[in-house]
């Protein structure tokens, strides 16, 4: 075990993990997608939208390719799933003009729509500056529960407080 490592698990189906460092964090990061690389899904600054299609595209584009799902289905899916959430008023809007806590809904989202998701999130409170703790994520999970096998929360020992009780 790493001397700068710290785990828990919450939920039941989210562990977190605190590091001492960003070399520490991205070792882990690079560990885990070699480990589990068809069920690894980032949710990251590294691995951003693509800029020019639209929100609902950016989640379909999963399961269209990856899975073969035919597009209208695999559109109707992604704008069900932003509907979960309460984000379906932006399923066509894209990347540049959504809020961080937008972009992090479809970031989660897309995720969870590889198959069998390991879904990997690195320094939410960077993806989400302004956030006070950790609540408005785990709420999403919950809410997205069905969609993804694990959840795998990667972030600073210093930001610990953030995630409060879990």
């Amino acid at each position: 075990c790493d001397s700068d490592y710290r785990g828990a698990v919450i939920i039941n189906k989210i562990v977190l993990n605190f590091f001492e460092s960003d070399q520490a964090i991205n070792q882990s990061v690079d560990r885990f997608m070699r480990e589990f690389p068809l069920q690894a899904a980032p949710v990251w600054v590294d691995v951003p939208l693509i800029s020019n299609q639209e929100v609902y595209m950016n989640i379909a584009l999963i399961k269209k390719y990856h899975d073969n799902m035919p597009r209208q289905e695999a559109w109707r899916l992604a704008v069900d799933c932003l509907g979960k959430i309460g984000l379906e008023h932006i399923a066509y809007k894209r990347n540049p003009v959504l809020t961080s806590e937008e972009r992090f809904g479809v970031m989660l989202l897309r995720a969870a729509m590889v198959r069998a998701a390991m879904i990997l999130i690195v320094k939410p409170f960077e993806l989400i500056p302004h956030l006070n703790d950790i609540q408005m994520v785990t709420s999403m999970l919950k809410t997205i529960d069905e969609l993804y096998v694990s959840c795998h929360i990667y972030d600073y020992q210093w930001m610990q407080e953030k995630y409060g009780d879990l």
